[in-house]
């Protein structure tokens, strides 16, 4: 992706994502989960339709990292 920048959030946030990604797998960083979530809500911005499935997958995430 080439180069990086660093964000801040709380450290409250950051430790919802580290028990998720130990609890459900499926990336190895907070800061992979999190360009996930940043590509997944902005590619999808009109340009295509997710599935139903996708979207349940993101919808389900961010509930486990308490935004939903």
């Amino acid at each position: 992706m080439g180069d990086k920048v660093s964000i801040e959030i709380s450290r409250e946030l950051y430790e919802k994502a580290r028990r998720f990604i130990e609890e459900q797998g499926g990336f190895s960083s907070v800061e992979e989960l999190v360009e996930f979530l940043l590509r997944e809500a902005l590619e999808t911005g009109g340009e295509e339709e997710m599935s139903r499935e996708d979207e349940e997958r993101v919808r389900e995430r961010l509930r486990s990292l308490g935004y939903l």
